[in-house]
């Protein structure tokens, strides 16, 4: 945990030309709940506490904590939905709580489990509805649409209303949506949830090719670690509204000491197999769980499976950044 700390120092000594600033923001809740026949009882939720990073202009960052961590409520806040209790916020120079509209015009997002479609029309038709709200030139509209429309293979549900779209279909269509105007900023909260494999690859792909073309600067918020790593080189963990972590994927896995996981199906029952760097942890039959570093690639372990045992199909899956920062914190509280 003090590796993390150091590193959050080194991430906001260096980002002096920030394109968003978050400085000691706190975001606090008056929540009441039932206790009895006509009785209600107050107390307040802290949701963000005292929370500070920057992030540069181009950068794409993983925003990334178990669920109530206050991630989208962070993101709220720096798209001026909700106003901060305290702490100050800055987003291309711009105070989002106060000039919502200026910002909305520089900054696009994405709620995996919200949409900003229009339900029983066309997808087409938000587009249009983005057009006119946006006041985008036609010219610019016609390019960022055909752009979108090409890269998202959108091109057959254009004329399909919304609510007749998958999830990955209206996932696609819901940042082509988000990126018509041109935004210097993307905030992408869940963009990835329930899409399948192939709906992944092609939001990632997608992604990479704005940043690098275009230096769009990106937040993303998910609980696919997938998604980090193959989109982002720097990532924020929070939990209970604090920044616990800043810095390389591969720092976060060290300082958790998470671990992978290489599920193995062999032709018959055999005793734990022997791998080098990797350890059996559990044994069914002819299958077999063998953990090994998150940092360390599968390749080493899957090839010497192959050469030496009677290897029928196997899986990765990838460490729970739940458990990773749960360790993270026993830790903290043991030392």
């Amino acid at each position: 945990m003090a590796g993390g700390a150091a590193v959050v120092s080194e991430y906001r000594e260096l980002r002096v030309d920030a394109f968003i600033e978050v400085d000691r923001v706190e975001k606090v809740f008056d929540v009441r709940r039932r206790t009895g026949f006509m009785k209600r009882e107050r107390r307040q939720v802290r949701a963000v506490d005292s929370l500070s990073f920057t992030v540069a202009r181009g950068e794409m960052v993983g925003y990334i904590g178990p669920n109530g961590a206050g991630k989208s409520t962070t993101v709220k806040m720096l798209t001026g939905i909700l106003m901060p209790s305290a702490g100050r916020l800055r987003v291309a120079g711009i105070d989002p709580s106060r000039e919502r509209t200026r910002l909305a015009h520089r900054i696009g997002v994405v709620f995996g489990q919200r949409t900003t479609l229009w339900w029983d029309l066309p997808l087409i038709d938000s587009y249009r509805l983005a057009h006119r709200i946006y006041r985008i030139p036609d010219a610019r509209y016609r390019e960022n649409l055909d752009r979108c429309v090409e890269l998202l293979q959108l091109e057959s549900l254009l004329d399909v209303p919304v609510r007749q779209l998958s999830l990955g279909q209206r996932m696609r269509g819901d940042i082509a949506a988000a990126l018509l105007h041109d935004p210097e900023v993307l905030y992408l909260d869940e963009p990835t949830i329930g899409l399948d494999v192939v709906s992944k690859a092609k939001v990632r792909g997608f992604l990479r090719e704005l940043n690098a073309e275009r230096g769009t600067t990106v937040l993303l918020t998910t609980h696919d670690l997938q998604d980090i790593e193959q989109l982002c080189s720097r990532v924020m963990v929070i939990d209970h509204g604090r920044l616990v972590y800043d810095g390389p994927l591969a720092g976060l896995h060290e300082a958790g000491e998470s671990e992978r996981m290489l599920v193995v199906d062999l032709e018959r029952e055999l005793p734990p197999v022997r791998v080098a760097s990797a350890r059996v942890v559990r044994v069914e039959g002819p299958r077999q769980w063998l953990a090994f570093p998150a940092g360390q690639s599968a390749a080493p372990v899957v090839a010497q499976l192959a050469a030496e045992y009677p290897l029928v199909d196997l899986s990765v899956r990838e460490p729970d950044i739940e458990a990773v920062i749960a360790k993270m914190y026993a830790e903290k509280a043991v030392s």
